[in-house]
């Protein structure tokens, strides 16, 4: 079996296949709908509006490093870019981005030091004791 009909990719292929107008047609033809739908929506979206279009894309810009989706970052860096953003506008969105991800973690940790002192308190957030998870679901 061939590494394309496995599923495989060889080692010329890229993780991620180059955007295309070929790969653009197949999803409209795939799901016309939906595919009109997104396109009016993201239309919409970045649209002048409270917020004008440039600052729109340094918010895509950021959203799209914390997504993590390559397209994202080619496609509204470029179009950041393209509404007048410099490149140093661009760095301090992503630096945003950077933050804000680093945030979420340390934030998060509070969840991390109430299970500790539950342990501490007599083994109430044990890892091992799944009554703990089953409790904290069951509070929501």
């Amino acid at each position: 079996m061939s590494n394309s009909a496995s599923g495989a990719m060889s080692e010329r292929e890229s993780l991620y296949p180059r955007p295309s107008r070929e790969l653009n047609e197949q999803r409209s033809r795939l799901a016309p709908e939906p595919a009109l739908a997104f396109h009016a929506f993201s239309k919409s979206v970045f649209a002048d509006g409270a917020l004008p279009p440039m600052t729109k894309q340094l918010i895509a810009v950021a959203v799209a490093h914390v997504t993590q989706c390559p397209y994202c970052i080619r496609s509204h860096t470029g179009a950041a870019l393209a509404k007048g953003a410099t490149p140093e506008q661009i760095m301090e969105a992503i630096w945003v981005a950077a933050e804000m991800r680093a945030g979420g973690a340390y934030a998060h940790s509070a969840l991390a030091l109430d299970v500790i002192a539950r342990h501490e308190d007599g083994g109430v957030g044990k890892v091992a004791d799944g009554a703990a998870h089953a409790t904290d679901q069951s509070a929501r």
